[in-house]
Order: structure tokens, then C-alpha cells, then sequence
């Protein structure tokens, strides 16, 4: 009978370690970041010049609308220079896919690379190349793919971003591979 008068109080306690033992734990993930890295990386990498939303180019370095800028907005120039993300690694990444990029180009403009949602480089419509062609643009792509995960993996790290959130860093590059 004495066992019965305890268990109502166990259930509680039970009930209440059960409530503090529920966590939630919210990752962030700095996308806005990530986004603008990206841009810069890819535009770097493809030899565009980079443009603004209001379509100005970013370079305006040397001019007089840039040094009105340094004056009157310093919060925007700190904000862009916390998003400037490079090591020698990612240094070294990014001349090694601007390099491979120039051989690319071609395959891209004929529909024989596609730029993936997932960040990464596959083959299209390859049917006119030869086997040596075909050899050739497989290790192309394999190459460039590898270079991208490890871009994608030195982004993250310089960031702070979680390695279980690298694919959300690839797709987001997958915007800026596509442009």
C-alpha cells in the first residue's frame, strides 16, 4: 500500500526531470554571410565584375562616390569587410577553379556542364565529344568538385558554421554558380 502513496510524487518527478532534460538547441546559420562570400568567391573565380542590387559596380575604389561612402556609412564598409572570408587555403582554391574555369567555359556555353542545386558540377549533354574528350571533361568535373567541397569546407570553418551545415554553404553557392 506504502508503494501506491509514492508514485504519484514519482510521476512528478519523472515529469519534471523530463521537462528540464528537453534542450533546444537553435543553430545559426549566418546565410546573409554565406551569401555574400559566396558572391564574391564566384565572381572572383568567373571573372565578373562584381554589381550591386541598385546595379553600381562595387569597385569603386579611387573615387569620389567612395570616399563619400567611407565618410558618411563606416558601419557599411566594416559590414562588407567582416563578410571578406580567405586563407591560403581558399586563396589557393580559388586560382586553381579560376585556372580550370578557362578550360571549362567551353563546355558550359555547348551544354556539356551543368551547375547542380547542390553546388556542385555534372556532366550534360555529352553525346558529340570523343572518349578522350569524354575522359578528359570526367576529370575536369571531378577535379573541379573536389576543389568545391573543400571551398565549401574552408568557408564554413572560417565562418563558424557547424560541418553538418556544409551542404547548406554548397547550396547557397549553387546560386552564385548559376548566375
Amino acid at each position: 500500500m506504502k508503494s501506491h502513496k509514492k508514485l504519484p510524487g514519482t510521476i512528478a518527478l519523472c515529469v519534471m526531470l523530463s521537462a528540464f532534460a528537453c534542450v533546444t538547441i537553435n543553430i545559426y546559420f549566418p546565410a546573409e554571410k554565406v551569401e555574400s562570400v559566396a558572391g564574391e568567391i564566384v565572381n572572383d573565380i568567373r571573372g565578373r565584375e562584381p554589381v550591386k542590387k541598385d546595379g553600381q559596380s562595387k569597385n569603386l575604389k579611387g573615387s569620389f562616390q567612395h570616399l563619400i561612402r567611407l565618410a558618411l556609412a563606416p558601419s557599411a564598409v566594416w559590414a562588407q569587410d567582416v563578410t571578406a572570408v580567405s586563407n591560403a587555403t581558399i586563396r589557393a582554391l580559388k586560382e586553381k577553379m579560376k585556372a580550370r574555369y578557362a578550360r571549362m567555359k567551353p563546355f558550359y556555353q555547348k551544354g556539356m556542364l551543368n551547375e547542380g542545386n547542390n553546388g556542385y558540377v555534372s556532366a550534360g549533354d555529352i553525346s558529340g565529344l570523343g572518349l578522350k574528350q569524354k575522359r578528359d571533361l570526367k576529370s575536369l568535373i571531378d577535379t573541379e568538385n573536389k576543389d568545391r567541397k573543400a571551398l565549401y569546407q574552408e568557408v564554413a570553418k572560417a565562418l563558424k558554421i557547424d560541418a553538418g551545415q556544409i551542404s547548406k554553404v554548397a547550396e547557397i553557392f549553387a546560386k552564385e554558380w548559376k548566375k
